[in-house]
Formats: structure tokens, C-alpha cells, sequence
């Protein structure tokens, strides 16, 4: 039998070592918390920053092209002679570098003659197919690569005519782009890239700097990109690398110090650390998702009340984010209530005959703001002679949307969602396939238990709760159902829903 002063020197042992570890262990998560939440602000600040300043181009440039456009509209109905008129617009306008009309026959208008160097680029465009195109495409047009602009104007006597132009690019690049972009308060360099992806503007030389990220401008000037660069020594994720790394060898040290205590604790209360751990985690997921959201909808809601936003079309967007991140908010209220009453065994479901389309139909309206934003391909196949199926409609469309949102996180560079239904050997089938990161076959099984989630470096800082896959498993088993997933690492996934036709 051990001896008091050994019983005692154990527990002092046990008493240093027990809360140098845990100390130890939830320092090093916070820190690499803290090193992917830093990287993934810096990230949306940035693309807020760069989306905000493309925005800024577009208008300026949209503007300036509308005032050129209505001058020649009034000088082509004006009585004076519109040749005369258009050479001094065309004097006035530094930013439109040619232009020629061409009226429904095909005949040049102005100038007397095509420069031989446009006509093959040219003509083809302003042919006899233009008119009807622009008529469908809102009377203006701006055609990718060559970027040349068409526009439908009418002449006197209401005869209508396609006015093509070409932009000046050291105007475009001296009085929209620098004007429009060397203004702007940021730490980061900001470059514009033409479609073949070289630099057309920079407000500091890039050698050397370091890629961040792009987004793409819109109509107005198609396949071309806003860079965001870092410069070289200056980028935030280096200091708070600096930090890790400290902190990280702190921390290493003394783990260094106390590992034959940590072993023998870790043997005891292994399982329990682990619970522990993977409810931290599920606080803190669930934590920022609630922030995120909620931050996004007090940021729009307070500049929409300050009158900040005079445009009644960003106005509506504005309206649109705030009632997308709340229909967001919801899903993961929802989540979170219902794996509660999961666990303490409340749960219930209200079966009743349900159509299965409108179903399907209705919840993927609900994504349909951030699919068409990611640029998403999304394909619905439902089969036509789907019977009613007696179901939690309200569980089930949770557990479609659960599937939905993990496809939308988890996606790569080819974006598509698919959605099929269809009975096969007396089930119900609903499928949701991506082709985004994938699954390792030896992590399949473990996704659909309760705050597991993928470990591999690909999939970290993306946002979740790590309950979604667990609910959706649990409402397909009180269906009398069931859920499989097959995938492979950079193949995407599908899971399929399986659920039976009578009801359970």
C-alpha cells in the first residue's frame, strides 16, 4: 500500500501536471485557431476590399461611356449634318478611340471608310445579327477579348444604328483606372489584368509581391480581373506567423518538461479529453457562425439606415444579403436546437404524405443567392412518376439542406451541384453530388458522427458545426432510412438519401 508521502507526491505531481497540460493543449489550438481565423479575415476583407473597388470601376467607367453615347444620340437627331457633329464629339471624347455606325443594311454611316485594320475585327459584329442581339441584350454590349463596345442608337427619323467604339487604353488606364483606383486607402497593391491575364494597371510595381487574390469585373469590362497583391515584408499572416512560431516553441518546451505526466493523464482521461475537445470545437464553430452572419447583417442594416446608399439597385442587394445571411442564421438555429433535443431524446416527427419535387425545389430556392454568387452549375432530376412519400417534410428538407451546404463549402474550382430523385428497389433516393474536395475512404464512416470533421489541410477554415451530417443521419434512421456517401479525394461526393416509399 502506497505511503501518505507517496499518495501525496502523486497528487502534487498530478495537480502540476494537469493543468500544465491542459494549458499546453488549449493554448496550441487557440493559437492555430487564432492563425486561421487571421488568415481567413485578412482573406474577406481583402475580397470585400477588391469587389468594393471593381464595383467602383465599372461605375465610373459605365458613366463616362453613357455620357459619350447620349451626345451621339442627340447629335444623330439633331438637323445639323451628324458627320460634322460626330467628329467633334469624337474630339471631345478622349476615351473612345474609333468609332463607326453602321444602320440595318450593313452600310458604314461614319466614318466615310473602315479602317482596314477593324473591319475583320469589326464587321462581323455590327452584321445584320447585331441589331435583333442588341434589342434582346438591353441596347448595349460589350464583346469579351477584343473589347469593343456596340451600342443601339436610333437616327433621325427614327431609323435605328449600331454604334461600335473602341476604348483608348492609356485614357481608360489614366482617367478611370487611376483615377478611380489610386485613391483608395490600402495597405495592399491593386492591379488590373486583361483577359490574357497581363497587367493593363498597378498602383505599385507587383515584382516580388505576393498573390492574394482576384475577382472579376462585369459587363463592363468582361474577362478582366481586379489583383490584390501584398507587399513583399508587409503581409499581416508573416507577423502572426512570427507569434506562432514563438508561442509554438513555448509551448513545445514545456510540453517537453511534463510529458511523462501528460502521458500518464492522457491513458486516464483520454476519452473524456477528446469529448471535451470536440465540444470546444462545436462552441466555438457554432459561435462564429452565429457572429458572421450576424455581423454582416448590423454592417448592411446600419448603412442602409444612415442613408449611405442613395442607388435604389445596391439598396436591394443590400436587402438580399441581409435576408440570405438570416434564412443562414436560421439553418444553423435550427441545427442547433434539434441536435439538442436529439440528445436529450425529444426529438419528434410529424409524418405526412409529401410531394417529393416541391420538396427539393423549395429548399434549393433557399441557396439560390450564394450558389449563382460562387458561380455554381446546378442540375435538377426529379423523376416523373415520384409518388407521394410519407415524411417529416420539415426534416427532411433540413437534412436536403444540410447536404446542399456542405456541397456549397466544400467545393473546389469546378463548381456543380446535382440533385436527382428517383425509386429503386422500393426506396426513395435522393441524391446530392458535387465535385469538390472529396472524402478519404477511411474517414467516410466518421463524418456522420456528432462534432467529427475532416482533418486534412484542404478543408481547414471553412466554417461549420460539425452536428450537420449527424442530423441528417439521425433523420433518415427515424425514417426507417438510411444515408451513403461515395467519394474520393478530388472526385467530389454524393450522398444519397435513401428513404422508404410506405413511411416507417
Amino acid at each position: 500500500m502506497p505511503s501518505p508521502s507517496a499518495r501525496f507526491s502523486a497528487l502534487a505531481l498530478l495537480a502540476i501536471v494537469a493543468p500544465a497540460a491542459v494549458v499546453a493543449v488549449l493554448g496550441y489550438v487557440s493559437i492555430r485557431q487564432w492563425e486561421a481565423s487571421s488568415e481567413l479575415l485578412y482573406r474577406e476583407q481583402a475580397r470585400d476590399m477588391a469587389a468594393m473597388a471593381a464595383e467602383k470601376v465599372e461605375m465610373t467607367l459605365r458613366r463616362a461611356e453613357d455620357v459619350f453615347l447620349d451626345r451621339l444620340q442627340a447629335a444623330l437627331r439633331s438637323g445639323a449634318p451628324p458627320e460634322r457633329a460626330v467628329d467633334q464629339l469624337m474630339a471631345d471624347s478622349p476615351l473612345i478611340r474609333r468609332l463607326y455606325l453602321v444602320n440595318p443594311r450593313g452600310e458604314l454611316v461614319y466614318p466615310r471608310a473602315w479602317r482596314e485594320v477593324d473591319r475583320a475585327i469589326l464587321g462581323p459584329l455590327v452584321s445584320g445579327s447585331a441589331l435583333p442581339r442588341l434589342e434582346r441584350a438591353g441596347k448595349r454590349e460589350v464583346i469579351s477579348n477584343s473589347q469593343v463596345c456596340l451600342a443601339l442608337l436610333t437616327q433621325r427619323g427614327g431609323e435605328p444604328v449600331v454604334a461600335a467604339f473602341l476604348r483608348d487604353p492609356d485614357t481608360l488606364r489614366r482617367e478611370i483606372l487611376e483615377t478611380t483606383l489610386g485613391t483608395l486607402e490600402s495597405s495592399t497593391i491593386i492591379a488590373v489584368l486583361d483577359h490574357e491575364g497581363r497587367t493593363v494597371y498597378t498602383r505599385a510595381p507587383i515584382e516580388g509581391a505576393e498573390p492574394v487574390l482576384t475577382v472579376g469585373f462585369r459587363q463592363a469590362l468582361p474577362d478582366w480581373r481586379l489583383a490584390v497583391y501584398q507587399a513583399p515584408g508587409a503581409s499581416p499572416r508573416q507577423a502572426v506567423r512570427r507569434q506562432v512560431m514563438f508561442f509554438t516553441g513555448a509551448l513545445g518546451l514545456l510540453m517537453a518538461v511534463i510529458v511523462a505526466g501528460i502521458v500518464l493523464t492522457w491513458r486516464l482521461m483520454r476519452r473524456e479529453t477528446e469529448m471535451a475537445r470536440l465540444k470546444s470545437d462545436f462552441v466555438a464553430n457554432v459561435s462564429h457562425d452565429l457572429k458572421t452572419p450576424l455581423s454582416v447583417i448590423r454592417m448592411f442594416g446600419e448603412t442602409l439606415e444612415m442613408g449611405r446608399v442613395t442607388d435604389e439597385g445596391r439598396r436591394q442587394e443590400y436587402y438580399r444579403v441581409i435576408t440570405r445571411e438570416g434564412e443562414r442564421l436560421s439553418r444553423l438555429i435550427d441545427n442547433v436546437l434539434d441536435f439538442s433535443r436529439i440528445e436529450d431524446g425529444r426529438q419528434t416527427y410529424d409524418m405526412t404524405p409529401t410531394t417529393v419535387e416541391p420538396l427539393i425545389r423549395g429548399t434549393l430556392e433557399a441557396f439560390a443567392s450564394p450558389l449563382a454568387q460562387q458561380g455554381f452549375k446546378v442540375e435538377v432530376s426529379v423523376a416523373a412518376d415520384l409518388p407521394e412519400v410519407t415524411m417529416d417534410a420539415d426534416a427532411v428538407g433540413q437534412a436536403l439542406a444540410n447536404l446542399i451546404d456542405n456541397a456549397i463549402k466544400y467545393s473546389g474550382d469546378d463548381r456543380a451541384l446535382t440533385i436527382d430523385a428517383r425509386v429503386a428497389e422500393g426506396w426513395l433516393v435522393i441524391a446530392v453530388s458535387d465535385r469538390g474536395l472529396g472524402i478519404a475512404p477511411e474517414e467516410q464512416a466518421k463524418i456522420f458522427e456528432k462534432f467529427y470533421r475532416v482533418g486534412r489541410s484542404d478543408t481547414q477554415g471553412r466554417r461549420g458545426s460539425g452536428v450537420g451530417l449527424a442530423l441528417v443521419r439521425h433523420i433518415a434512421q427515424a425514417h426507417g432510412g438510411t444515408i451513403a456517401v461515395e467519394s474520393a479525394p478530388g472526385d467530389g461526393s454524393r450522398f444519397s438519401l435513401r428513404l422508404p416509399l410506405g413511411g416507417t
